[in-house]
């Protein structure tokens, strides 16, 4: 039962018995792994400054400390070591509880020990790869994800920006033409120069929509302070149907210089507000903006019903949560029954 093809599993073998820790580096070694010692919890503390094994193998009770004052000093520096644990008869319980831990697996220190070995740590190794494999597939699909969402982010300014510099520079062209030619028919034809005037304000009202097309497309520009503007045009817009007081509460002076970030937290916003005038029944909407032990903090609550169906039945809900995974932020959702909804959005600062 050889190691895995490829680059051989280093295994860190921490015991102080020195007999039980030669017979099992040897035993590894046979095995095709490559093998380090430590004879104290205060030596493998210093083999792991200079070195990350793929695998520990602990005695739990070792001479200078227990494996478990090993594992918090490991834990404290950052150090953290896959493990498995080696324990004498009677601590089986004891091991179970490591296990609970983070431990992968254990061992008895018996006469069997040399022939079980090497299949739980064969197994502990496989486990390791598989989720290694997995995290790399995990981050690659986010990768895939963020440049799906990406590119469609793109193509809505793209789109937006022919909205406004092309469509609505039509329409603005057709109207000034018709009122430069309404007053000139309308001394003809009063009849036709009214129908002229009433195309002219058909056409400033296709304007007015095709601007706010292309502002809902392309929400945010490329100033700094992009995200804050978008805020405060996001709340203004909601305010001007007239159907619910939106305030904006804008606590952080800092900009969000992180674009795709500040792109998510707008769309977050923007759907969160929308489910307030949609489902919500609210009549008063809190968007808060700060900064607080160097996380960016985004707050919408609604004073409505609450939530009446589970978070999961919500399709904007789900893709609130897809975009905040995407940058690394929490998404948290609190319903109130007859108290409203917050929606909370945490991200990490990078300054």
């Amino acid at each position: 039962m050889k190691a895995p093809a490829g680059p051989a599993p280093e295994i860190l073998v921490v015991d102080d018995d020195e007999g039980l820790r030669l017979l099992v580096s040897d035993c590894l070694r046979t095995e095709g792994y490559e093998v380090a010692v430590a004879a104290s919890g205060a030596a493998a503390v210093a083999a792991l400054r200079d070195r990350r094994p793929d695998l520990m193998l602990l005695d739990l009770q070792l001479d200078d400390m227990p494996g478990s004052a090993l594992l918090e000093a490991l834990r404290k520096t950052d150090r953290k070591v896959p493990f498995i644990v080696i324990t004498g008869q009677g601590d089986q319980n004891v091991a179970v509880e490591m296990m609970k831990q983070g431990a992968l697996d254990y061992v008895m220190k018996d006469a069997a020990i040399l022939d079980l070995l090497p299949s739980v740590v064969k197994r502990a190794i496989a486990t390791l790869e598989r989720d290694r494999s997995l995290a790399s597939a995990m981050s690659e699909k986010r990768a895939l994800e963020q440049r799906i969402l990406e590119l469609g982010e793109t193509e809505r300014r793209r789109i937006g920006a022919d909205l406004h510099d092309g469509v609505g520079q039509l329409l603005t062209a057709a109207e000034l033409m018709c009122v430069g030619l309404k007053d000139d028919v309308a001394a003809l034809d009063a009849r036709l120069g009214g129908q002229l005037g009433t195309i002219a304000g058909m056409l400033r009202d296709a304007i007015a929509q095709t601007r706010a097309l292309a502002r809902g497309l392309a929400p945010l520009d490329e100033e700094p302070e992009a995200f804050q503007n978008g805020l405060t045009e996001l709340a203004a817009r909601a305010e001007s149907i007239g159907r619910l007081k939106v305030r904006l509460d804008c606590r952080c002076a800092e900009p969000l210089r992180d674009r795709a970030a500040a792109g998510h937290l707008y769309r977050i916003a923007q759907e969160a507000l929308h489910n307030a005038v949609k489902h919500s029944g609210a009549t008063e909407v809190l968007i808060r903006w700060e900064k607080a032990d160097g996380r960016f903090r985004l707050d919408v609550s609604d004073n409505g019903k609450g939530m009446l169906r589970s978070p999961s039945d919500g399709l904007g809900l789900g893709l609130m949560q897809h975009r905040a995974d995407l940058i690394g932020a929490k998404l948290t959702l609190e319903s109130r029954p007859g108290g409203g909804v917050t929606v909370t959005c945490l991200l990490p600062s990078k300054s």
